[in-house]
């Protein structure tokens, strides 16, 4: 009997244009991003009220640069190993959605905190963001587990940004 799993079928693109399809979507994140924070720094996340855990700001974006760094490897590694096509192939293209909709909602987190002020609704984004890295460490540990274990950093430090975000919000 064949074990669909340890089988691995030739990866959806050749090196060089996977390399390509796992930075991209990262980087436009990060654009998305580093645009939407803006002058909200030295603005308006500077007076409004923080918990006493709040890291500095320099803090952020290193934590982010490593991350980001890591969930690009993450994608690509799983974009490398898409499995023989079955049941198999369809949690593969599952885990693949999973990934991108998590990155979509990484996306979308700071433009609805820091360029809309609606710290509420980035609890929400956060908290989504949160169970769709962990759903996607769940889906993707089978195909690749290096992919999801690239995620378990990012998975803690959403946990954290959601509390720091949970503070941000009861404070003010």
């Amino acid at each position: 009997m064949t074990d669909h799993l340890a089988v691995p079928a030739r990866p959806v693109l050749p090196t060089l244009p996977r390399i390509a399809a796992a930075i991209l979507p990262v980087a436009l994140a990060t654009a998305v991003g580093s645009l939407s924070t803006g002058s909200n720094i030295e603005g308006w996340y500077a007076v409004i009220r923080k918990p006493s855990f709040n890291p500095p700001n320099w803090a952020f974006p290193v934590a982010w640069t490593i991350l980001y760094t890591m969930i690009a490897v993450s994608l690509w590694r799983l974009l490398g190993a898409r499995p023989v096509a079955g049941p198999t192939g369809r949690a593969w293209w599952l885990a693949l959605a999973a990934f991108l909709a998590q990155l979509a909602l990484n996306a979308a987190w700071t433009p609805v905190f820091f360029a809309a002020h609606a710290i509420g609704a980035g609890l929400v984004v956060s908290l989504a963001m949160l169970v769709m890295i962990l759903w996607t460490i769940r889906l993707s540990w089978r195909f690749d587990r290096a992919a999801a274990g690239l995620l378990v950093p990012y998975a803690a430090w959403v946990a954290f940004a959601t509390l720091l975000n949970a503070a941000i919000w009861q404070l003010n």
